[in-house]
């Protein structure tokens, strides 16, 4: 209970001062880590707690990114993230090898320390894409498939490492497969072992999953408890992930990936994203805690000039690697910027290699403390990292005439293309609600713009023949691709009531005169929203009465016709009434 609760409450402190100084909120959470780590005075959490619960967190994040992912998006990405990864994995091995000769450790130290170096970590990359919308953009599902082949290449490594150990310099006895070790299969037979576990885990999951996981979740649907859906929503995240790395030997991740990966085929996949969304945030904000509890500060002093080499390698060495074989297939400079940049840092899994060669005497504990280090480091200035990566991308396109367009039917390559539309409305959110504003907007043949963040979701206004962005409408880029300096009113249909008060800031600061349409729930949502600048909150309770009392009206007027001429109530769907106040 203290580790979490102290764990939380620092990172949430931490974060929210970065967040306040314009920095990344991961910094805040890797200070916080650091601050209750073994290396510092002062309080200490249980080390081995926060990492099995930062390994919850990493479940939950590649789940929900399996939700928004599809068999077809993996498979159209393989051309360039099969060989994109394995080129700049082999390129970081290099690097690491090199520098790992020159500082003495020999040539299995050398490659084992490679290897850590060359893998990017899963939750910061994906944090970073999210942070900027690009998920379920091309060159996110490029960067995703990039991902699940490192992924791919870490099971297969850690397989081979202590079967190759006596080859590689290590002293200490090789765990072996058990499936190997009875079969007495030796390295080949272990690696075509490795290979068809990989292989059956994947057809085990189409196949049987696809069947599965879906029924389990309208099972749960049907069962009208709320309760009931959201645990077996984390039941079979936590379950598959679990079960997949038992049994087939491949990292939780990429288990909770395909698990999410099925459940996005069914109808109710909407639905577990939302229900999964709290838990998956905050579990991940201690695995951040937990990367941060294994930095010495006093190696920045002691190691100074190794650990600027390891760093030059994983932010210098990868993204150069990674940024030039995705030009090479004619990929756009925002492509290749994206994954470079995403790519220039090490996480879990370089943690998981670094460990077991030290357990196995490959690599001493010098060249460990490196790979925490680098990994520390890197995800500290992962954020400066894409932040450069954006500016640089600005430049170049400018510099090449290369323009990035946003394609409304979601293989954009992420520019922005400014509407030419003005005193028009802007729509943000095209869910139920939103749907139902468009089709009324376009009868009274009023202009509008659409703003999204699913791609999905852009692909049904475009199929309506609605002009759409895709994109978080927080961000003043976004807002200003719309125009929202020349809209007339804006319209908020999302039901959450804090991106809809960041949303209303933003755009005060764009255009203090606008007319904003909010949605909220409660009492206290209307009064936040009203704080933060809306002009018209629509609730759900007064609109709902609203079309109550018309029903209600209708059958006390009925009350008054004899009983044989009384006709059956009609089923009508109402509509809420224009609000010009508060509520």
């Amino acid at each position: 209970m203290t580790t979490i609760v102290v764990g939380l409450c620092l990172a949430f402190l931490f974060g929210l001062l970065a967040n306040r100084l314009r920095v990344s909120p991961l910094v805040g959470y890797l200070l916080a880590g650091v601050i209750v780590g073994p290396h510092t005075a002062g309080f200490r959490v249980d080390s081995h707690l926060i990492n099995q619960l930062a390994e919850i967190g990493i479940i939950l994040l590649m789940f929900g990114v399996g939700l928004h992912f599809s068999v077809k998006d993996l498979l159209s990405v393989k051309a360039i993230a099969i060989p994109g990864a394995i080129f700049q994995m082999a390129v970081a091995t290099l690097l690491g090898l090199c520098f790992g000769l020159v500082m003495g450790w020999g040539l299995g130290g050398g490659i084992v320390f490679g290897l850590a170096l060359s893998t990017a970590s899963t939750v910061v990359l994906l944090r970073s894409l999210q942070e900027r919308n690009l998920v379920e953009t091309e060159r996110g599902r490029i960067a995703v498939g990039w991902l699940i082949v490192e992924d791919l290449a870490m099971v297969l490594a850690l397989v081979l490492i202590p079967a190759l150990s006596p080859s590689l310099g290590g002293t200490a006895v090789a765990e072996v497969d058990p499936l190997a070790q009875w079969f007495q299969l030796g390295l080949f037979g272990t690696i075509l072992l490795t290979v068809a576990k990989v292989v059956l885990f994947v057809i085990f999951t189409i196949i049987i999953g696809k069947r599965v996981i879906p029924w389990l979740l309208k099972i749960s649907a049907q069962s009208g408890s709320r309760e009931l859906f959201r645990l077996s929503v984390l039941a079979i995240a936590l379950g598959v992930a679990f079960f997949s790395a038992h049994l087939f030997g491949v990292s939780i991740a990429l288990g909770a990936f395909f698990a999410g990966m099925i459940m996005s085929g069914s109808e109710l996949s909407q639905r577990a994203t939302e229900d999964t969304l709290p838990l998956r945030d905050a579990f991940a904000v201690l695995f951040f805690v937990s990367v941060g509890m294994l930095f010495d500060p006093s190696k920045l002093l002691t190691a100074f000039f190794p650990l600027l080499v390891t760093l030059i390698i994983i932010i210098g060495g990868k993204s150069l690697a990674a940024y030039g074989i995705v030009r090479l297939f004619h990929r756009p400079y925002a492509t290749a910027l994206t994954i470079g940049a995403g790519l220039a840092q090490i996480g879990e899994f370089s943690f998981i290699l670094a460990g077991l060669g030290t357990a196995l005497g490959i690599i001493n504990d010098e060249a460990r403390d490196l790979v925490v280090g680098g990994a520390i480091l890197s995800i500290l200035f992962n954020p400066l990292v894409c932040f450069a990566a954006d500016k640089i991308r600005s430049r170049l396109e400018t510099k090449n005439g290369e323009t990035t367009v946003i394609n409304i039917g979601g293989t954009d390559e992420n520019g922005l293309v400014k509407t030419s539309k003005s005193g028009h409305t802007i729509l943000v959110g095209f869910g139920d609600i939103g749907e139902k504003i468009a089709a009324a907007l376009d009868r009274h043949e009023v202009p509008f713009v659409v703003i999204d963040n699913n791609v999905q979701t852009l692909k049904s206004a475009k199929d309506q023949n609605n002009e759409a962005i895709l994109g978080n409408a927080t961000n003043a880029d976004i807002l200003e691709a719309a125009n929202i300096a020349g809209a007339f009113q804006l319209v908020i249909s999302t039901k959450s009531a804090i991106d809809a008060a960041q949303i209303v800031a933003e755009t005060r600061k764009l255009n203090a005169g606008i007319t904003i349409i909010a949605h909220a729930v409660t009492e206290m949502e209307t009064a936040y929203l009203k704080e933060m600048g809306a002009n018209t909150i629509v609730t759900d309770d007064e609109e709902i009465a609203k079309g109550m009392l018309k029903h209600l009206s209708y059958r006390e007027d009925n009350t008054n016709v004899p009983e044989g001429d009384r006709t059956s109530p009609k089923t009508t769907v109402e509509k809420p009434e224009n609000t010009s106040g508060n509520a």
